[in-house]
């Protein structure tokens, strides 16, 4: 009686062990990394299938609803920073794109580039905080790939990461919709986040408390849009560039101006001491886990009750309005009684932030 001798495949290292080539390479160890370290965090029916793409139903869409669909690449560094690490950022930072469209965010897709030599063991912190992420936001990864560069060609681990989401009926959310006489509302503090990430890079240390505000931002969006249907014309997340470069793009967009309430624009005490130590502007840093809301004046009131009630928002101000200006210029009444106006970032103040 004969027997089919199976092949014994040794677990991977996670604790010693590294990514090498042959990581990226489709044969065997490529497969085990797949369903030990990937897989067994993103576990789901999708993955499961085990195809190149994922095959699923499209959701019932009612007349009216569209769908939105967004992409992102993730870069940060150091790619471990207190508050978060770009695991979760790379969940984080799709999810809100889809939202600020005002859709309900349905599902991602990651691409990872790994690095020859990177630490198997942060590697699998990363996916688990990726797959943490996905589960809280409740918008699954379903599909993926994974490549590896060699060593010296890579940073790490870059992750790129696309969301598909619907937007309901009746909703219009745009860049291009304020209009003047609007109220620009702000969710929360400014800079948390690019300081976060500043206080763990080499030659920028600095004793701080300060955690990155990292988070998916899609149910504040949808507490909002239920509180005044109609009433928010425009949201965008002030990421990279911050709260000053977003809003001159919305300005620009919209064709209109704004004017600014510096004494009302919310700067954490540690966030503010650290910009001036550094000589940075905190209107210019990056942040994950807000966002501007352009309003109609008659919806303003329900939108801001509506953010104050939501875990991330509690913190939420009106800022500012939107005014008339053939010059699209974003303008700041300053806390000394002058005026100024609050440019474009010029260059890169913050790189490799998000």
């Amino acid at each position: 009686m004969s027997t089919v001798k199976k092949d014994y495949v040794r677990p991977l290292d996670i604790k010693n062990g590294r990514v090498d080539m042959g990581h990226g390479a489709g044969g065997r160890a490529a497969s085990q990394l797949i369903e030990e370290l990937f897989l067994s965090a993103f576990d789901n029916e999708f993955l499961r299938q085990g195809n190149d793409g994922a095959v699923f139903a499209p959701p019932p869409l009612p007349a009216g609803a569209r769908l939105v669909m967004a992409t992102d690449g993730h870069v940060v560094s150091p790619l471990f920073f207190p508050g978060g690490d770009v695991g979760c950022l790379s969940v984080h930072g799709t999810v809100n794109d889809v939202a600020m469209s005002g859709a309900q965010p349905l599902y991602l897709s990651a691409s990872f580039i790994l690095e020859e030599g990177f630490p198997l063991s942060d590697l699998k912190r990363i996916v688990e905080s990726m797959a943490a992420a996905a589960r809280e936001a409740g918008v699954p990864i379903i599909t993926g790939d994974t490549k590896v560069v060699e060593r010296g060609k890579g940073d790490g681990v870059f992750i790129s990461t696309t969301g598909l989401g619907v937007v309901a009926p009746g909703v219009d959310i745009s860049g291009s919709n304020a209009r003047a006489g609007d109220v620009i509302l702000l969710s929360g503090t400014i800079g948390d986040h690019g300081v976060a990430v500043l206080s763990q890079r080499e030659s920028l240390e600095f004793e701080t408390s300060i955690e990155s505000d990292t988070a998916a931002l899609h149910t504040l969006v949808a507490a909002m849009l239920q509180a005044a249907p109609g009433g928010v014309r425009v949201l965008r997340d002030p990421t990279r560039g911050g709260l000053a470069t977003t809003l001159n793009e919305i300005a620009r967009q919209s064709c209109v101006g704004m004017v600014l309430e510096e004494h009302a624009i919310p700067v954490l005490g540690q966030v503010d001491a650290a910009c001036e130590l550094l000589g940075l502007d905190p209107l210019y840093i990056a942040n994950e886990g807000k966002l501007i809301s352009v309003c109609s004046p008659q919806a303003a009131a329900a939108v801001l009750a509506a953010m104050h009630a939501h875990p991330l928002g509690q913190a939420a101000v009106q800022i500012g309005v939107v005014t008339e200006d053939p010059h699209h210029f974003v303008q700041m009444n300053t806390r000394f009684g002058g005026r100024r106006v609050v440019d474009w970032l010029s260059g890169e103040q913050l790189p490799r932030i998000c």
